[in-house]
C-alpha cells in the first residue's frame, strides 16, 4: 500500500508563518501557533508543505491500510484558515454551534479569520477532537 502523501518534513515551523503573505493570516497563524502548543503541550511539525501538526496518531482501518497522520493542527491557506481535528466533527455540533463564523468538511475547519471565532470554544473543540481520537488511537507528540 501508497504511504500518506502528508508527511512529516524538516521545514521550519517558524519559517512557514513568516512565508505567509497576507498580514492578518500571519497573525492568525501565530496565534493559532501558540493555542495548540499551550493546548497540547507538544511541538508543532511541518506535514506536507502547508499543515502545522501537533502531535501524530498511529491508524490501521478494517481495510488493513496504516499508517501516520498528525493528531491535530492546522494550515494558513490563501483562502482560510483550515483547522484540523482528527478524525472529524461529526460529535461536535453543539460546540460548533457556540464557535461563530465557520464551514466544515469531514476533518476540516475553515475559517476566514479568528477574529470571527470565539477561541474558548475553538480550545475546547481542540481538546474535545483529542479526546474522541485518543478513544480510536494512540497519539504520541512528534
Amino acid at each position: 500500500m501508497a504511504d500518506n502523501k502528508t508527511q512529516i518534513t524538516p521545514q521550519s515551523v517558524n519559517d512557514f508563518i513568516d512565508s505567509v503573505d497576507h498580514p492578518t493570516r500571519q497573525a492568525d497563524a501565530r496565534t493559532l501557533d501558540k493555542l495548540f502548543h499551550d493546548i497540547t503541550g507538544w511541538q508543532p511539525r511541518m506535514w506536507g508543505p502547508s499543515i502545522i501538526g501537533y502531535g501524530q496518531y498511529h491508524y490501521t482501518y478494517d481495510s488493513g491500510r496504516q499508517g501516520d497522520f498528525l493528531a491535530t493542527g492546522f494550515s494558513p491557506r490563501q483562502a482560510n484558515l483550515s483547522i484540523y481535528i482528527m478524525p472529524g466533527y461529526a460529535d461536535f455540533d453543539t460546540i460548533l454551534a457556540r464557535l461563530g463564523k465557520h464551514k466544515i468538511g469531514k476533518s476540516c475547519l475553515y475559517v476566514n479569520k479568528l477574529a470571527d471565532i470565539d477561541l474558548a470554544v475553538l480550545k475546547e473543540l481542540i481538546r474535545a477532537g483529542l479526546a474522541d481520537l485518543r478513544e480510536r488511537w494512540p497519539v504520541t507528540p512528534t
